[in-house]
């Protein structure tokens, strides 16, 4: 900046010859002029192309802030070198504050702040200059910039922004310890003056706390500072500026420091005995009393643990640390007794869990407090001698035999007699009883170890001076099982042998089963009874291992002989006294196939042997009814010759009816057990399928239903219906008088070689009457009302098949049972 200004002064004293004027400059004001250079034409002095040197203008102006004149504030001049006094030029001033906070003269140039400046608001503004020839209204020279800035007054305090300050600094902390920084803020010019410059002190909290004037650190004063004296400080900080000389601004603030904790207190009991009174009933794990340390730091610091020191009665208690109270609990580790012994005494020490290293120098941080423990006698109740009774007996025990007895006693100095009692809520059916004095058991009931195997219930003492006081225990009496049941066959078998068995062939394994509670290693032994021994038809082989196998003795055995076996066997267990039994198990006899497989085991079928079908019954029944008619003409006609053969009828219609009774009943087991293992015949092929009808082309086959021998001929396949046109089927002529059997076969032939058959479901009819019959019909509709008015002559005419009717009904006009003698 000195270089400048010796160079705008050089430039004025080469170049004075009246175009540039100098200016005013106001005091305590600094100039700052730089050269420019720009053509401006001026008419009568030279030509336009030579160059004009303008003045020097001011690039930067000073004004003061807070001015509180009457008049405005004179902040500057401006001047152009072509302006000749004549009031030909006119100055103008635009920018920041033009017309607003400053004004220019237009003529004069000079330049004037028409209201006060706040620094800390704006501290500068930039404005723009212009000369402009009054006449032309056009520039004299390019437009010129400068700043008018705010000079600064130191008007505004220091200010603690971030105040009040919250601090803390460990206690017992030496001299110089740092606490906190405090910092201030001051608006002014930190650039110009002293206005700005800050200095810090304190102005309460000595001689405990210092502070450092420029930077502001508060550290500490005095050593050995301690919490459980005073814990909390309030220091105020005081900075002033102008270098904290006189007339200078200040601000305070205040900064609390507190003291924080560290462990330099070790625990201390208050007292060094303290004494408990103890009730002997008192539960185990229970607390029984409570001691306290006092500690006077604060939280982990005064965190105690206390401990036991072993001694007399030591492992009788035990003692844990309350965390909320830091109290040390005693507990009862094991039942007291007063009778045993009445008091205790132990140590307890009492210590800090958090050790700080820098005061191990001060004493061991744990103290110790003797602890009394006097014991109470308390009235207690009856003591059993054990904790549970366990008792036996065997089932069937007489009535009020003793099986056992329980104890209990009184403990209390003063002992009191004992009375016992069972707890009848737990045995309802009271089957045992107590001695109130003894304290023994019986049997009340017989017992059954099957019904009930173990007895629990419960025997209540109580004392005779305070009944009130009781104690219960229980007992568990088990029944011992005695040999009273016989073993069993476990479940009923349902034993076949075949018509066709051998000698030693095994046809039953049977099992024993025994009601009582067998022991360990029971073994049954199985053996034939003494009637059945002697018979040759089967035996029992024991095998040893609680089974037995059932064997035939003979080669052979006949459904028609004998179709029931009755086997008698006895089995024996061996338990004392040894129990015995003798089962009966049936045999029956079965018809098998030549592999063991059971057939039929109905006795029926030995009278049916071969099933009839429903078309073969209808057709005997029809033969009776038929050969009924055929008995009764005859018996209408010879009545004399007939007498003597009449109960050889009456003998006949019975067995005729219980033929067709066993038949009938044959037929009906027949049809509803065609698919069972009854059903032997070799030529029926059952298929469970119902098919879909005659759409279902996905059925199958049948076509082993059909003639073997056609279908070997014909390879077409018939699973499906054929897509082709059906032929016509061509009926062969039928001759006259053609046999029906000779009419069914060639409509049968036809049917089988047909290709066009359908697989499914079908009805193929054979509707053939016949060419006639000389007989004509046989309908008794256009018959007469009576037999008289019938002729049966006709009858002759029918040839030889119709000749015994024609002789039976021609001869009945000339038999009349009136004229018989």
């Amino acid at each position: 900046m000195l270089t400048r200004n010796c160079l705008s002064l050089l430039l004025w004293v080469l170049f004075d010859g009246g175009l540039l004027t100098p200016l005013h400059p106001q005091p305590q004001q600094t100039l700052e002029a730089e050269p420019t250079e720009n053509v401006v034409p001026v008419p009568g002095r030279r030509s336009s192309a030579q160059r004009v040197k303008r003045g020097w203008v001011w690039n930067q102006f000073f004004v003061l802030e807070e001015y509180m004149g009457s008049e405005p504030q004179y902040v500057g001049k401006l001047h152009s070198d072509l302006d000749k006094g004549v009031g030909t030029v006119k100055y103008t001033l635009s920018g920041d504050g033009a017309g607003t906070v400053f004004t220019i003269d237009e003529t004069t140039g000079d330049i004037h702040a028409i209201r006060s400046l706040d620094r800390e608001e704006k501290p500068f503004y930039t404005l723009r200059a212009q000369a402009v020839d009054v006449d032309t209204k056009k520039p004299l020279e390019p437009e010129s910039e400068f700043i008018i800035k705010v000079q600064d007054i130191n008007d505004n305090e220091p200010k603690f922004l971030d105040g009040p300050y919250v601090a803390s600094v460990p206690e017992m902390s030496p001299v110089g310890a740092y606490v906190l920084q405090v910092k201030a803020t001051d608006a002014d010019d930190p650039t110009y003056g002293n206005s700005a410059r800050v200095v810090y002190s304190i102005l309460q909290g000595q001689p405990y706390f210092s502070i450092d004037p420029k930077t502001g650190i508060i550290r500490t004063a005095l050593p050995n500072m301690d919490r459980e004296v005073k814990e909390q400080y309030q220091v105020l900080i005081q900075a002033k500026d102008m270098g904290g000389q006189l007339g200078g601004l200040a601000g305070t603030t205040t900064v609390n420091i507190t003291l924080t904790d560290v462990n330099d207190n070790p625990p201390r009991f208050p007292k060094s005995i303290f004494h408990l009174k103890v009730p002997e009933s008192s539960h185990v794990g229970s607390a029984i009393g409570r001691i306290r340390a006092v500690d006077p730091d604060f939280g982990k610091n005064a965190e105690i643990e206390y401990n036991i020191v072993p001694g007399d009665g030591g492992n009788l208690f035990d003692i844990t640390t309350d965390e909320n109270t830091q109290e040390g609990v005693i507990k009862l580790k094991k039942p007291l007794d007063f009778e045993t012994k009445k008091a205790y005494t132990f140590k307890v020490e009492a210590s800090n869990l958090h050790l700080d290293h820098r005061f191990h120098s001060v004493g061991p941080f744990k103290d110790t407090a003797t602890v009394k423990i006097n014991v109470l006698d308390m009235d207690e109740p009856p003591v059993f001698s054990k904790p549970v009774y366990t008792m036996e007996v065997y089932e069937d025990t007489p009535v009020g035999t003793i099986i056992g007895a329980v104890t209990a006693q009184d403990l209390d100095a003063g002992s009191s007699s004992v009375r016992y009692f069972i707890d009848w809520k737990n045995d309802v059916d009271s089957y045992f009883t107590i001695d109130a004095t003894e304290g023994t058991i019986a049997t009340n009931e017989l017992l059954d170890r099957e019904s009930t195997a173990q007895y629990n219930f419960s025997i209540i003492a109580s004392k005779v001076s305070n009944p009130l006081l009781t104690s219960k225990v229980n007992v568990i009496i088990n029944v011992l099982d005695v040999n009273e049941f016989p073993p069993e066959i476990s479940v009923p078998y349902e034993t076949s042998v075949c018509e066709n068995a051998k000698p030693g062939q095994v046809i039953q394994t049977v099992t024993a089963a025994d009601k009582d509670l067998s022991p360990a290693g029971q073994r049954f032994s199985f053996r034939l009874s003494a009637e059945a021994s002697n018979k040759p038809n089967f035996t029992v082989h024991d095998y040893r291992n609680n089974t037995a196998g059932i064997e035939t003795r003979r080669n052979g055995y006949s459904r028609r002989q004998q179709e029931l076996y009755f086997l008698p066997v006895v089995i024996e267990d061996s338990s004392y006294p040894v129990q015995s039994s003798t089962n009966t198990m049936t045999i029956r006899v079965c018809r098998c196939d030549s592999d063991g497989t059971i057939l039929s085991c109905n006795v029926e079928a030995i009278f049916l042997p071969v099933g009839l079908s429903t078309g073969a019954l209808i057709a005997i029944l029809l033969c009776i009814v038929i050969l009924l008619v055929c008995v009764h003409c005859l018996f209408s006609c010879c009545w004399a010759p007939l007498k003597k053969t009449w109960p050889h009828l009456l003998y006949f219609h019975p067995s005729v009816i219980v033929v067709l009774y066993v038949a009938l009943r044959r037929q009906k087991k027949k049809d509803t057990l065609m698919t069972s293992k009854e059903d032997i015949r070799d030529n029926v092929i059952h298929y469970d399928d119902e098919g879909g009808g005659e759409e279902d082309t996905q059925a199958f086959d049948i076509g082993a239903l059909r003639n073997p021998k056609v279908i070997e001929d014909n390879k077409i396949r018939r699973d499906i219906k054929p897509d082709t046109l059906r032929f016509p089927r061509q009926r062969p002529p039928v001759e006259d008088n053609t046999d029906i059997r000779d009419f069914i076969n060639q409509r049968l032939e036809e049917n089988d070689v047909d290709p066009t058959a359908p697989p499914y479901d079908s009805l193929a009819t054979y509707a053939y009457e016949g060419n006639g019959s000389v007989a004509e019909s046989l309908s008794s509709i256009d018959s007469l009302t009576t037999e008289a008015d019938q002729d049966y002559d006709y009858l002759s005419d029918w040839g030889p098949r119709f000749k015994i009717l024609a002789d039976m009904f021609g001869e009945e006009e000339s038999y009349n049972p009136d004229k018989v003698t």
